[in-house]
């Protein structure tokens, strides 16, 4: 039985034929004679979808879902999941054994497999094929033959069916298939809390309930390490820690589980379970701080790539005088005067093994980029011509989190420049932790929007780069820290000895544009005297959240009749739901530019969205094999619907700069409208427009590096919506700072990895202080201390121990 007591709507039926089927996905189109049915539908026939095992035609099943009504095919039955009746007769299990899914099995054989066996024969032959032994004619190839394909075939659908009645819906089940194959009930029976780890999508909660449908306790030692270890990393995921300290692990852990089954825990066994997790190092002790192993050895292996990167230090040596002279010719060359400061920043970094370049918008730090760059180039002896590096590796690489980003700094440096991820041969799809790159061949790096760039990924890229190659970080210290865990830019800049330079003159601000001196006020924390004050670049609109679509409708429309288009204007926001929120700004906007009153352009439709051609599409996930990363944002210029297609599956054909890359529905998944999208996807991309809704509902999203990265998004017109409150809290707020050890390692001040092995006597261990329940009213305090076995001359002195346990005639006073 289902975990879920009440039951989706009903189709029973045998199926009369199969329409269509694609291999890839298991997505079918079936004809369904209905014998029994718990909805009004009346009619003898119904066309059935959804995906689907090795299902077989002239077989009986029951479909669970639900009636929808297509617009040109009509009435049709949307599978969720199904269970199938095997063979009740002879004559059913002989057509089932002798169908093309078992090669070399007539008609025949399988009234001789029937007669031997009798109608249980699959349940016979799943268990023991040795069992084929007792029907004679069927020689051996036949019978492994025949063993084979019930597996693959039979063993499949029983597999998807099973776990529908754990309740898994198909799509999710085929998942769960792909990735433990035939050993997938067997994993699911044994530890369901292996799904959190192995499979995306699958939470705490979903595997809880399975594993209490399975007979798991509450307080299984099994269960109260699933939720510690999917606490840990899911924790780090949210907060953006590296690592949790103990008390906070054991509060997290302590809810998840509570709340999952709503039974209480004793505290104490949470906190001596993760003792245990310690002690046998499927999580990273420290002090008191926990780590989840990936993130604890990315920041290990960070700080031994700075330091190894920082000791080239000696190898580079370029005479001053030939500095000063190359970047006097660069200047007069390019007819460019650069300032004092970009004088400074350029000089240091040519003559650094490794260097940051910091500083808000309209510093210069891309005027900085291309002076490294020409006097890198002119030192070396290199030309910059496109045609002297199309055939060979560039000593000179350039690099970004997001294509956006490197597209600009192609476009302002005139060399080639690609994402992290393509540039270390990564797909997008490695476990974190886990990315195994190729080494990096250069002899100088820069990598621009170092900002956005995570803990692992930071790891990834260092490690990967020779010692002998220069590497340069740029980014703006005061934006939005990565989206995955860690700040890795900003511990870098806290350490004294990595040469740095922070540009602070501001040189971008033509033509009496406000925006730059509004970002950095914001960044300086001081709440502009003129914030609603409307100037010629930026404009303040007030309003409440009930008011906001309206005020975004109509600022839309205006821009629209202006000449805007769906490129130019971008509506950035905090949160997805609510009035304010992404998704229902999103559906505002592509009515108005990109709408359909019709019903005459191709349109297809996703769970809650709906895509048409011209449509502004975000991507969702890295795809490094299509050049198209997280972040980036395109359009759909065709549609293909699934009657047009040779695998009969919609299509939707997306334009991301110069990448045209077709997905398929399945594939659905990886995009969403960008008419509005969050301030963090933003990231590394910059707009003609930006509208930027603020309001109290957006409550602990209200922060000043969130605002402050909103803002420097727009390079031509902003216009700020919403609450001044909402936008002072922002300003004066600072947000909590990441809980991260990069700066501790670098300088030495976290004591070093030391693996626990077999010959070592009890590892330290953490005292956790929680608080313990005696009754139903009553808590207490305890701390769980443990055992120290550690010989001291403390202990000696005070008789707590005999000094002779272990030696031979030995003391330790004679190691005095």
């Amino acid at each position: 039985m289902a975990l879920d007591e009440v039951r989706d709507d009903f189709i029973a039926g045998k199926i009369e034929a199969i329409f269509f089927e694609n291999a890839n996905n298991f997505y079918k189109v079936m004809l369904v004679t209905v014998t029994e049915t718990n909805t009004d539908y009346l009619e003898k026939e119904i066309v059935v979808t959804g995906t689907f095992g090795q299902i077989q035609e002239e077989e009986n099943y029951r479909f669970y879902g639900k009636i929808v009504n297509h617009p040109r095919y009509g009435d049709q039955f949307q599978v969720s999941h199904y269970e199938k009746n095997k063979p009740t007769s002879a004559s059913g299990l002989i057509h089932y054994l002798s169908s093309d899914k078992f090669p070399g099995i007539g008609k025949k054989t399988a009234e001789q497999i029937v007669d031997t066996l009798g109608l249980d024969a699959i349940d016979q032959i799943m268990n023991d094929a040795s069992c084929l032994e007792k029907v004679s004619g069927l020689n051996e190839k036949k019978r492994q033959t025949l063993a084979t394909s019930l597996a693959e075939n039979y063993g499949l659908e029983q597999i998807v069916i099973g776990l529908n009645q754990y309740g898994f819906g198909n799509q999710l089940a085929f998942t769960i298939y792909s990735f433990y194959k035939s050993e997938t009930l067997k994993v699911i029976e044994e530890n369901p809390y292996q799904l959190v780890e192995d499979i995306e999508g699958i939470g705490f909660t979903k595997a809880d309930h399975l594993a209490e449908h399975l007979g798991i306790q509450a307080d299984s030692p099994q269960r109260i390490q699933a939720a510690i270890i999917h606490e840990l990393f899911q924790g780090s995921l949210n907060s953006g820690n590296t690592y949790l300290e103990a008390r906070q692990l054991l509060e997290l852990a302590l809810d998840t589980l509570e709340k999952s089954r709503r039974v209480a825990l004793e505290p104490k066994l949470v906190a001596d379970m993760m003792i245990q997790l310690a002690e046998e190092g499927r999580i990273i002790q420290e002090g008191t701080k926990l780590y989840e192993k990936s993130l604890y050895f990315s920041e290990v292996g960070i700080a031994t790539s700075i330091q190894r990167l920082m000791e080239n230090k000696k190898k580079i040596k370029y005479p001053q005088k030939e500095i000063d002279e190359t970047l006097a010719l660069i200047e007069n060359n390019f007819d460019i005067e650069y300032g004092d400061s970009q004088i400074q920043a350029i000089k240091e970094a040519i003559q650094s093994p490794f260097f940051i370049l910091t500083g808000g918008p309209g510093t210069g730090k891309t005027t900085v980029i291309n002076g490294i760059v020409n006097l890198f180039a002119e030192l070396n002896g290199l030309s910059l011509d496109p045609a002297d590096y199309t055939q060979a590796v560039f000593p000179i690489l350039l690099a970004a989190p997001t294509g956006r980003a490197a597209k600009r700094m192609n476009e302002t440096t005139g060399l080639p420049a690609s994402t992290i991820h393509r540039l270390l041969g990564l797909t997008g799809r490695e476990k974190e932790g886990s990315e195994e790159a190729k080494e990096v061949e250069g002899g100088l790096l820069i990598v621009d929007e170092f900002s956005m760039v995570d803990t692992w990924l930071a790891n990834t890229l260092l490690k990967s780069l020779p010692s002998s190659i220069q590497v340069i970080f740029v980014g703006d210290k005061d934006q939005l820290p990565s989206v995955g865990p860690g700040q890795v830019l900003t511990d870098l800049l806290d350490i004294p000895d990595i040469p740095k330079r922070e540009l602070v003159d501001i040189y971008r601000q033509e033509d009496g544009s406000t925006i730059i001196s509004l970002a950095h006020e914001i960044k300086n924390g001081q709440v502009p005297p003129d914030l609603t004050v409307n100037k010629k670049d930026r404009s303040f609109i007030n309003c409440t959240v009930n008011q906001m679509e309206s005020v975004v409708e109509q600022i839309v429309i205006r821009a629209k009749d202006k000449g805007f288009d769906a490129k130019d204007i971008q509506v950035l926001a905090p949160m997805y739901r609510g009035k304010a929120g992404i998704n229902q700004l999103n559906e505002l906007m592509q009515e108005i530019l990109n709408p359909n009153p019709t019903q005459q352009r191709k349109e297809v439709k996703w769970l809650d969205k709906i895509y048409r051609i011209g449509d502004k599409v975000l991507h969702l996930v890295n795809s490094p094999e299509s050049n198209v990363f997280n972040g980036d944002i395109g359009e759909i210029v065709g549609i293909n619907l699934a009657k047009e297609t040779d695998d009969k599956v919609d299509e939707l054909i997306l334009q991301f700069d110069e990448s045209e890359i077709t997905y398929k529905r399945n594939e659905w998944n990886k995009i969403t409208l960008a008419y509005s999208c969050s301030i963090h996807k933003a990231q590394g991309s910059e707009f003609k427009m930006v509208i930027l809704p603020m309001v109290r509902q957006y409550g602990r999203m209200l922060q000043r590096k969130l605002l402050y990265t909103a803002v420097t998004r727009s390079k031509d017109l902003l216009i700020l919506l919403g609450e001044p409150q909402a936008y002072q809290f922002a300003i004066e707020s600072e947000g909590i700072a990441r809980q991260t050890s990069l700066k501790a390692r670098i300088l030495g001040e976290e004591p070093p990895f030391v693996e626990v092995v077999k010959e070592r006597s009890e590892p330290e261990l953490i005292p956790v202080t929680v608080e313990t329940r005696t009754d139903q009213t009553k808590i207490e305090t305890v701390t769980t201390e443990p055992q120290d076995f550690r010989l001291t001359l403390e202990m000696v002195n005070e008789q707590r121990v005999d000094p002779l346990i272990g030696m031979e005639d030995v003391t330790p006073f004679q190691f005095m």
